[in-house]
């Protein structure tokens, strides 16, 4: 690998920690939203609790979506 240092390669690696973790969450929470939506149209009376059910794993997403980015700036300062 020619012409390659230590620190372009931790840039690079961590662009793509950091763009599969965006990736991932928005697919995980967009089905999660996906199907909470379509149990509030099969039962309209539910929607609170649905709500509420739906909530909590879209913060869990969302932490390890942000766990991650920081694993991949973290793999940045390393090489540094």
């Amino acid at each position: 690998m020619e012409g390659f240092t230590d620190l372009g390669l931790g840039y690079i690696g961590a662009g793509i920690a950091a763009g599969l973790a965006t990736i991932g969450a928005a697919l995980g929470i967009g089905r999660i939203a996906g199907t909470a939506c379509e149990s509030t149209a099969r039962q309209p009376d539910a929607a609170d609790q649905i709500f509420r059910t739906m909530i909590i794993p879209a913060a869990m997403i969302e932490a390890i979506a942000l766990f991650a980015v920081v694993a991949g700036f973290l793999m940045v300062i390393r090489t540094s």
